[in-house]
Formats: structure tokens, C-alpha cells, sequence
């Protein structure tokens, strides 16, 4: 027997749950989410969920702490609620970016969170574009990473004046390269990748760029943007040394944190688009949001067979 879905929110991407219970054909399930006086989190699910498959949308974004205690705590009240079945739908996983150790005092972080996860009472997590793809094997629960690629592609081929001619995509670093190829083969376009010399955390130094990007517009794909030094240094040096035309930006996860809306604000880029995985608008940027809400409601029905 098919369980009844149902949709609950976390309180850090409300607008994104609601696209996805819309995609399903549902309605948000009505949950009490607030905070004691001494900061603690407290939760209280307001339906019955016995035998339900409940879905609980929550991104790790900032306050990070705070969503992934609040993700923890929403899963132990459904299973004590006792639902059949819970799936943790976490666009953006926070400490993503912490998944291997670089000198040996350090922890690796994205595998306490996955852990945490785990053993929380949820059955499966879909996530989407993690940092590192090893960090599936860190959760002992099924882990579906769904691509925004699809997405991403079909707004490039809208561009004005699109063609694999005048267009060229760029790897801001060598660990986006995978990505970046992926889309230049798919549309036909060349590549480069920007070398750059990371000096320390959320700081790096650009060095030199790694194929031609003269007299062209270009690409530049990321999974995540944070303060953006790196993607406006990179936009600067295509612009001014290597004498690219316009810039665009395509980033999935907008942490956007620090002074990251002064980065993107530098002329050479024509416009930033990203994911709605992390709420996030500006007015001071030419900025575009492709919700992510269809392919993790397809995830979901695929989970559900709804």
C-alpha cells in the first residue's frame, strides 16, 4: 500500500519547500517551528503522520548551525509522530566544503553533519550539487545528488546572441573544471580554467588562465559562490588581461556571504544567475533565480512513486 505524502518546511527555505509541494500537487503540512527563550529550538508537528512519507525541506545555509538542529530535531518529532517514512531534502548542505582534512589538527566536517544526519530517523537524503561527490559515501542513509545542470543549460541557450562561436565557458578553479567541460561538450563551446594560488580560506590569487577567451563572451559555472573573490578576480583578469567580452555567472548555491554583493558588483559581469537552493536577493545586482524545485520534486516522486 502507496503511503500518503506529505510536505513539511524548515524555516530557512520556506519559499523553495512551497514550489515543491506545488510541483507535487500539495499542499505544505502544517508543523510549529520556534525558539525558547534561552535560544533552544523547539518543534511541534501539527498533523497526524502515522503511515505518512513525510518530506522535510530544510537547507543548511546561514544560520547553519541553527537550520541543522532545527533539521535534526523536525525528523526525531515525525518518527516519534510515527511516520513511515521520512526523506531529508537538503538543496544546500552546509560544511560541504569541509570534506577532507588539509593539515592533520583538522576535522572533516561534512562527515559529522552526514552522520548527524543519518542517524537522526531519516531514510534518504536528496541533495543537490554537493562540493564533493565523496560525500555520499559519508551518509549511511541512500543519498540521492541531484544536478541543476539541466536547468542551468537551457537558460545559457536563451541568451542573447548565443552560439558556440562567440561563447566560451571558464572553470574559475581546477575543481570546477569537471562541471564546466560537461557543459561546454553538451553545448558545443570551448573551454578554459583559471589557475589561481588559494593563499588562505576564502581568499585567492589569480594566476593565469588556461585557454583562449579573447574576443569572446564567457561562462563561468560554479557549485557554490561565497564571498566571491574568486569568481570576481576571475572576472577581472578575463576582462582586463585576456580581453574576454561580457561576463555571466552560474552558480547553484548563493551563500553570497561577506562582502560577496560588492564583488559581483564590478561592471565586467553582464549577470549572475543562480539556484533559489539559499534564499538570497539583491537589488544591487543584474541577478537571476532558477528555482531547483522541479528537479527535486522529481526526485521525490521517483522516491514515493507518487
Amino acid at each position: 500500500m502507496q503511503s500518503e505524502v506529505k510536505i513539511f518546511s524548515g524555516t530557512s527555505n520556506v519559499v523553495l519547500a512551497k514550489r515543491i509541494s506545488e510541483k507535487l500537487g500539495l499542499n505544505l503540512s502544517e508543523i510549529e517551528i520556534g525558539k525558547f527563550k534561552d535560544g533552544e529550538i523547539f518543534v511541534s508537528v501539527k498533523e497526524k503522520v502515522d503511515s505518512c512519507h513525510c518530506v522535510v525541506v530544510q537547507s543548511l545555509c546561514n544560520p547553519v548551525n541553527d537550520n541543522l538542529m532545527e533539521l535534526l530535531i523536525i525528523i526525531d518529532a515525525l518518527k516519534r509522530s510515527h511516520a513511515n517514512r521520512i526523506t531529508a531534502v537538503v538543496p544546500y548542505m552546509g560544511y560541504s566544503r569541509q570534506d577532507r582534512r588539509c593539515n592533520s589538527g583538522d576535522p572533516i566536517s561534512a562527515k559529522i553533519v552526514a552522520d548527524m544526519v543519518s542517524n537522526s530517523g531519516a531514510n534518504e537524503v536528496i541533495l543537490c550539487d554537493l562540493h564533493a561527490s565523496q560525500i555520499e559515501g559519508f551518509f549511511s542513509i541512500p543519498v540521492s545528488n541531484v544536478s541543476n545542470f539541466d536547468n542551468f543549460a537551457d537558460d545559457i541557450k536563451k541568451i542573447e546572441n548565443f552560439s558556440p562561436e562567440n561563447f566560451v565557458f571558464v572553470a574559475p578553479d581546477v575543481g570546477a573544471a569537471k562541471k564546466t567541460r560537461a557543459f561546454s561538450k553538451i553545448l558545443g563551446c570551448d573551454m578554459a580554467i583559471i589557475d589561481k594560488n588559494r593563499s588562505k580560506a576564502n581568499c585567492s590569487e589569480v594566476m593565469n588562465v588556461i585557454g583562449n577567451v579573447k574576443e569572446k563572451n564567457v561562462i563561468l559555472i560554479d557549485d557554490i559562490i561565497d564571498t566571491a573573490g574568486t569568481i570576481s578576480n576571475a572576472a577581472k583578469i578575463l576582462v582586463e588581461k585576456e580581453k574576454a567580452k561580457d561576463v555571466y555567472i552560474y552558480a547553484t548555491h548563493a551563500v553570497c556571504s561577506g562582502n560577496a554583493v560588492n564583488n559581483l558588483s564590478i561592471p565586467y559581469i553582464r549577470q549572475i544567475v543562480f539556484s533559489d537552493s539559499i534564499p538570497f536577493d539583491s537589488k544591487k545586482l543584474n541577478l537571476k533565480t532558477i528555482s531547483i524545485s522541479n528537479i527535486l520534486a522529481k526526485e521525490v516522486i521517483k522516491i514515493s512513486s507518487i
